[in-house]
């Protein structure tokens, strides 16, 4: 008899979903659990619904919409955009997270919409954030995003996965942010075009869940369709008091395929850095040193979390900006803020 191999935790999230044997490479039409869009890809997809003929969504509790990358509106047009959104919100029940609310990468996790096991699809890149909490999540372009909102199913096909497995421990003054940037600079930035990225090992379990987050939030910079972590009881404590919905975790099998491992030991990974004008031109930080800036920012769906902000609060303290810089301090969400 011929051994069936295990699963890893994407094809695990597609064969519940579509109700197969998902296996790499398989072409599959998956129930979604959530579908998001933002400021610059909810219009596309509400003009998409309409050419449709599409009036409501599959389930207005599983839509939403978030404006947050033109907030506030600099614009008449964007504010004839935004205005669009909300009358999409009035009109079907979907969920609209107006201007000042947050980023739509802070949001959905931290509102309940998605749980450990889910499958969603967001109108934004890094959509694959979610992954850090054992949500397969994907950026879709607005007309795939639209017909998810019209019919709660998309068709996927499922990715091959990498095992990336980072042993040792983080030296001080390195964080999760240094150990994917050094990843870009190792694979480039199409080093795993269309492949689903599992991060494993003791310095993914140490990290908080947020510092995991920023992992899989860059996952999409070496082209992965997710960057997916397990669920382990962080994850599951993160959720407690979120919503309704009940995890499902999705672990991947002892003897699951991988298309290939990669593992790197953090303990000789120190700060980096990525040089203009390309994620994968990544330096350490020594070899930049020195360099004069402009701007700084702390924020934005990679870094704007409360943990991200104790971490620079603790680095500028007892200093002060200097004169010649301008720094810029966004906080991810109304939650965050306050």
């Amino acid at each position: 008899m011929v051994a069936i191999p295990g699963k890893t935790i994407a094809e695990k999230i597609f064969s519940t979903h579509s109700g197969t044997d998902a296996r790499a490479g398989d072409i599959v039409v998956a129930d979604v659990d959530f579908v998001m869009g933002q400021d610059g890809t909810s219009p596309l997809a509400i003009r998409a619904l309409e050419r449709m003929g599409v009036e409501r969504v599959f389930d207005p509790a599983k839509v939403a919409v978030v404006m947050d990358h033109s907030s506030p509106s600099p614009l008449e047009g964007v504010s004839a955009l935004h205005t669009q959104m909300r009358e999409f919100g009035k009109r079907t029940g979907a969920t609209v997270y107006d201007v000042g609310e947050g980023v739509c990468h802070q949001l959905i996790p931290e509102k309940g919409h998605v749980v450990a096991g889910d499958l969603m699809v967001g109108c934004d890149s890094h959509t694959c954030t979610y992954g850090a909490l054992n949500v397969f999540s994907t950026g879709v372009g607005s007309t795939d995003g639209a017909a998810a909102m019209a019919a709660g199913k998309l068709w996927f096909k499922v990715p091959d996965s990498v095992r990336v497995t980072y042993d040792g421990a983080l030296q001080p003054g390195v964080f999760s942010k240094d150990l994917i940037l050094h990843l870009a600079g190792q694979i480039g930035a199409d080093g795993a075009t269309y492949e689903a990225l599992e991060f494993h090992g003791p310095v993914i379990d140490a990290l908080s869940v947020e510092a995991r987050m920023t992992i899989s939030n860059m996952a999409i910079e070496v082209g992965a369709k997710a960057g997916l972590m397990k669920a382990d009881a962080k994850t599951l404590a993160w959720f407690e008091g979120r919503g309704p919905k009940t995890p499902h975790p999705q672990d991947p099998d002892a003897d699951a395929v991988y298309a290939r491992a990669l593992t790197y030991d953090a303990s000789a990974i120190g700060p980096q850095v990525a040089k203009p004008h390309a994620v994968d031109n990544v330096s350490p930080i020594e070899e930049v040193a020195g360099t004069p800036i402009a701007q700084g920012v702390i924020g934005t769906c990679t870094n704007g979390r409360l943990e991200d902000l104790a971490i620079a609060a603790g680095v500028l303290k007892g200093r002060r900006i200097h004169p010649d810089v301008r720094l810029i301090v966004a906080p991810a969400s109304r939650a965050i803020l306050l």
